[in-house]
């Protein structure tokens, strides 16, 4: 017991640390491929991807893969994560980084991998996005979303829900609450990879041209949704 809590601990002071972490743009590249397998293996799950009218009608989507998530007494999240967002003219933008934390009180001691896929809905979510600074709670909604390639007997998530969340633990889907989470400008990230900190709103709003290591990411996104708009 003692040793559970002294790794809980570990875990949490691990976590304060967390966003002043430097990075690389051997870091930056693995999380983009990474973020290509977690974005595929989540929407095309068997019988539970995310719906085709969810795909359809996401204007950004963001990948936190390997979200941490433990604690002792009081829980935290924090990991780091990319968007991408739909241009007004076609197309998808340059992915912008984020690093996103919180905690919520609860009474779990461990710590655990998630990985985190985020849509953003409505043009208010994207407005949100967009910006360097967010906090998940209160005027920005987010809930978990519907599974199933068919989402059309699951109607809430279609009246003002800005983001929808899919959550996957060791393979198995399970819900995550986001409530309180702070999502915020990835400044390491950005720098590793544009060589420049651009603000999340040049990057996604499609000022900035998209670097040769994001291909492959942004190529799932547009598979993903043309596959949508075809079934």
């Amino acid at each position: 017991m003692k040793l559970k809590i002294g790794l809980a601990l570990l875990a949490l002071a691990g976590f304060a640390t967390f966003s002043n972490a430097d990075q690389t743009k051997t870091d930056v590249t693995e999380r983009l491929e990474t973020s290509t397998k977690v974005l595929d293996q989540i929407v095309n799950a068997p019988d539970k991807g995310i719906p085709d009218e969810v795909l359809k009608g996401a204007k950004c989507i963001a990948v936190v893969p390997n979200l941490l998530k433990g604690g002792f007494v009081l829980a935290g999240k924090h990991g780091r994560g990319l968007a991408s967002c739909r241009l007004p003219k076609g197309g998808w933008s340059a992915p912008a980084f984020f690093v996103i934390s919180g905690g919520s009180w609860g009474a779990q001691i461990g710590v655990e991998s998630i990985d985190l896929v985020m849509l953003a809905m409505t043009d208010e979510g994207m407005r949100h996005l967009m910006s360097d600074k967010f906090q998940i709670g209160g005027s920005v909604s987010a809930a978990v979303g519907p599974l199933g390639r068919d989402a059309s007997a699951a109607t809430d998530w279609k009246v003002n829900t800005q983001f929808l969340t899919y959550s996957r633990s060791k393979g198995l889907f399970a819900g995550i609450d986001l409530g309180g989470s702070v999502v915020q400008h990835d400044t390491d990230s950005t720098l590793a990879l544009y060589a420049k900190d651009l603000s999340t709103r040049a990057i996604l709003d499609g000022e900035v041209p998209a670097p040769a290591a994001s291909r492959e990411f942004l190529a799932e996104v547009r598979k993903v949704k043309t596959e949508a708009h075809a079934r």
